[in-house]
């Protein structure tokens, strides 16, 4: 189910030839490995998906292939060359998968399904190092973050392709959606550890994407959005200022390129005042996790509280979510993204918070609970991505469309129009 561990020392031989008529045995012969390079690209790309860019040294990933630093560099000029290396050839991976897969000679339902088992089936295969690009690219300087743009556009265009002869009713708009939808639901294993067989992940990535295609996405708002006046008051405290600009600064530019003086400054003190409230960046970046998984445990409360059934709960769930997401983009990017930058103990806990308000939400979804929990996964991913793709606008028909997504991933395309505002 996920990928495996690559092997070390794989280029030495064995002298396992039979002895000479002289009693000695033949000197073995060194080879170096033909992919030597792709190796040193997955457990790289596995490392710095697993843990982040910044704590991931490249001795420790040279010492997981089997060989020294200096063989590394031989290869590889430096960090950054392999983070490059890594994204794009995931990237390009993905869409060699999907344009292998695509037959526009079968019929459109046949086209669709073999193109989603790929991308579903390789997505599997990779999944410990498949969430790369999407949690680290803040790192990759403008030019190859812009290349790998491409790659993934034509990866999209793909998906299109097979979506729009089964919704010709659908705008260009709405196929778009619709396919970064789908792809974001198969991409949302890459962030977490559930188990399940791989048939069975493949199957349900294949149902999950096919309640996406058949959902009636809501009208999109009149006019395209502008600048709007903000809404309600400006907070008071300083502490919690402090939280919300680190969210943005850390989720703009990552946790490792922030400063305790910038955060600071977003909202008027100095550094030194900064410690008044917060003893590091590291308890900084903790409180504001912890203040995220508590606002989400007082969303499922007030959804579980106003319910007229454990479906319903569940879609208040998801529109408590999508709202709280829509209204601070930064927050899922930099949790997914700098966990790993936490104490253990922190992790620890944080970890437990989350996993209970997914178990929460899960347990209110019909079927087995293990593919529940990929259910609320995947939807957690349509806000990420789809709503990029929305640039989180927060009005509310845009907010109807994200919440329409979250139904079909969650219910399936058959369940009850009865969302919650």
């Amino acid at each position: 189910m996920v990928a495996e561990r690559s092997e070390a020392g794989l280029a030495s031989a064995r002298p396992d030839g039979p002895p000479t008529g002289r009693g000695e045995r033949r000197n073995p012969v060194q080879r170096r490995p033909k992919n030597r390079k792709a190796q040193i690209v997955r457990v790289a790309a596995r490392a710095f998906s697993e843990r982040g860019y910044h704590p991931v040294g490249v001795d420790e990933i040279a010492a997981e292939v089997g060989i020294s630093g200096p063989a590394l560099y031989r290869h590889f000029t430096n960090k950054y060359a392999l983070l490059v290396a890594a994204a794009e050839a995931g990237a390009q991976q993905l869409l060699d998968v999907a344009q292998a897969a695509d037959d526009p000679r079968l019929d459109p339902e046949s086209r669709l399904t073999a193109l989603v088992r790929a991308l579903a089936e390789h997505t599997i295969e990779v999944r410990r190092e498949g969430g790369l690009y999407r949690w680290e690219r803040r790192y990759l300087e403008s030019a190859d973050r812009g290349r790998i743009r491409v790659i993934y556009a034509g990866l999209h265009r793909t998906v299109e392709n097979a979506i729009a002869p089964l919704r010709p009713d659908a705008s260009d708009t709405d196929v778009q959606i619709l396919g970064t939808a789908m792809l974001g639901a198969i991409g949302s294993i890459t962030a977490h550890r559930t188990a399940l067989s791989g048939s069975r992940l493949t199957d349900l990535l294949l149902d999950i994407c096919r309640a996406i295609l058949h959902t009636e996405l809501p009208a999109p708002p009149a006019r395209p959005a502008t600048e709007s006046a903000v809404r309600g008051l400006p907070l008071s405290s300083k502490r919690e200022q402090l939280l919300t600009e680190a969210i943005r600064i850390f989720g703009r530019q990552g946790y490792h390129e922030a400063s305790i003086e910038e955060i600071g400054a977003a909202v008027g003190i100095n550094a030194s005042s900064v410690y008044r409230y917060f003893t590091s960046k590291s308890d900084l970046l903790a409180a504001a996790f912890h203040r995220t998984g508590e606002r989400v445990a007082i969303a499922n409360s007030e959804a579980l509280a106003e319910a007229t059934g454990r479906a319903d709960a569940a879609l208040r769930i998801a529109a408590r979510f999508a709202r709280l997401t829509f209204t601070m983009p930064e927050i899922l990017p930099v949790y997914f993204a700098e966990f790993s930058n936490l104490p253990a103990a922190e992790q620890h806990r944080l970890r437990s918070i989350q996993r209970q308000n997914v178990l929460e939400w899960a347990h209110l979804l019909d079927g087995d609970q293990a593919e529940a929990r990929f259910r609320v996964h995947a939807a957690i991913a349509q806000v990420v991505d789809v709503g990029r793709r929305m640039r989180f606008d927060t009005r509310p028909e845009s907010l109807e469309r994200m919440q329409a997504l979250m139904k079909a991933v969650l219910l399936g395309p058959d369940s009850p129009d009865d969302s919650a505002r």
